[in-house]
């Protein structure tokens, strides 16, 4: 009973550990530099799609072969995404989050994180200026 009790501890632990990858936390640690760097590679198809089979071969395994999220990782299909600049984007797949289970992907080179960024953005359109902060500081 008492290993029960334990399992069940440690599930909801690692739950509430990985849903807070989700929050958007990361972006507050953007420096402005990078927040602001655009992508070479925006509303090129070829690119777009070079950037899928990358997600598929790298990053589907924890957010989904849709990148719909996959567990208690998170969908990447959401407001937040939408709303974080493409150079937002390109900064978590470089750094990542090892304390909240987003592995650096700063191996990759910069052409393919940022094929990756341009696919992410196929599937979430930009947002406007003034509704980027609100879907940055909603609760998810």
């Amino acid at each position: 009973m008492k290993g029960r009790i334990l399992t069940v501890a440690a599930l909801i632990a690692a739950s509430a550990f990985c849903f807070a990858a989700a929050d958007g936390s990361w972006l507050k640690k953007v420096p402005q530099a990078d927040r602001e760097r655009v992508n070479p590679f925006a509303g090129q198809p070829g690119a777009a799609a070079a950037g899928e089979n990358l997600f598929r071969n790298n990053c589907a395994k924890c957010h989904g072969a849709e990148a719909q999220g996959k567990g208690s990782r998170p969908s990447l299909r959401s407001e937040r995404l939408a709303a974080a600049t493409d150079g937002e984007i390109a900064w978590i797949i470089k750094n990542g989050q090892m304390y909240k289970s987003m592995p650096s992907w700063g191996g990759l080179p910069e052409p393919q994180r940022w094929q990756i960024v341009t696919y992410l953005r196929s599937l979430n359109p930009p947002v406007r200026p003034e509704e980027r902060v609100a879907a940055q500081e909603a609760p998810k």
